[in-house]
């Protein structure tokens, strides 16, 4: 933990900076968190449980969290998702589930949608509720 990981090669030729030339000037990482939640300040004051989009990252929130207060969204982990209903809307474990932000529930239809994880317990079509691992 904390160490810095070096991007690049080990050496070999080209000008000093380059990926793989052993340069000066070789970029680092630093190990910040697991990164099973992160950072969010909401510009609204959010309940626990919303799940919300940031580009195409899907986070929920695990407490209710203040408006323009650093808080966080959980990338990772098991949870039960509101899911669409109706013919053809059964999700089936190992299955991709993706987020429908203008309806707020969980579906199978990747177009226009936000992948959220794989689904861990099958559903019907009349079940309002998907047990989802999410993965980013």
């Amino acid at each position: 933990m904390g160490d810095s990981i070096p991007i690049g090669g080990e050496g070999g030729e080209g000008e000093p900076g380059e990926p793989g030339s052993g340069g000066s000037q070789m970029s680092t990482t630093k190990f910040v968190h697991e990164g099973a939640a992160i950072d969010y300040t909401p510009g609204a004051d959010i309940p626990a449980g919303t799940v919300v989009v940031q580009g195409e990252l899907v986070g929920t929130t695990r407490v209710d969290l203040k408006a323009n207060q650093l808080g966080s969204l959980a990338v990772q982990g098991v949870f039960d998702f509101p899911k669409a209903t109706g013919a053809g809307s059964a999700l089936t474990v190992g299955s991709l589930a993706y987020w429908d932000a203008a309806n707020k529930v969980a579906t199978k239809t990747a177009t226009g949608n936000k992948l959220i994880g794989k689904v861990v317990r099958n559903t019907v079509d009349a079940d309002t509720i998907v047990r989802i691992r999410m993965s980013q």
